[in-house]
């Protein structure tokens, strides 16, 4: 199995705009209302917004690739771009996601690897990411990466407001 692991630009926009809408509708769109749902991915995942995602200095965006395939991505946050304010030491990982039929391959702790290695190069102590706390197994996979809650704060999904734990890992 060859990875690849690759900074996004501007000409990736409609790849990202396919893989964010595919996997977030894979992981949540059996827990919530499709009307929900899609007003959300059209919003989050409009090429105008991503565009203004991708081109802010604080955010990076990266695709993983298998066998030359496009796999899943990642989405970290510093600074200004941390959808909380968790402070300068801090990176936020905004999206993980893997699709389905890559899963269970151990993507998601070389994406989380790799997350750890930005934090590293740009001088972050904390990682911290915020997951559904109906999504049992992503928490225990963060656990067994060392992350432990911190906080909590809420998602919308339309009109209904959900509850994401806020998990942090201090690296060493």
């Amino acid at each position: 199995m060859t990875v690849t692991f690759i900074r996004c630009n501007e000409q990736h926009v409609k790849e990202l705009q396919k893989v964010g809408i595919d996997t977030f509708k894979e992981t949540f769109q059996d827990q919530n209302k499709a009307e929900h749902m899609e007003d959300y991915v059209k919003t989050a995942f409009h090429s105008k917004q991503l565009l203004k995602e991708l081109n802010h200095p604080s955010s990076q965006f990266y695709f993983v690739h298998v066998n030359g395939e496009l796999a899943g991505y990642l989405k970290v946050n510093m600074d200004d771009a941390q959808s909380e304010d968790m402070g300068s030491d801090s990176l936020e990982i905004e999206r993980i996601y893997i699709k389905q039929s890559f899963q269970k391959q151990g993507l998601g702790r070389y994406l989380m690897n790799q997350a750890f290695d930005v934090a590293k190069k740009y001088q972050k102590r904390d990682v911290w990411l915020g997951v559904w706390e109906h999504n049992g197994a992503a928490i225990a996979f963060y656990q067994r990466l060392g992350f432990v809650q911190t906080g909590v704060h809420a998602f919308h999904m339309g009109d209904e407001e959900q509850m994401d734990f806020i998990m942090t890992k201090t690296l060493s």
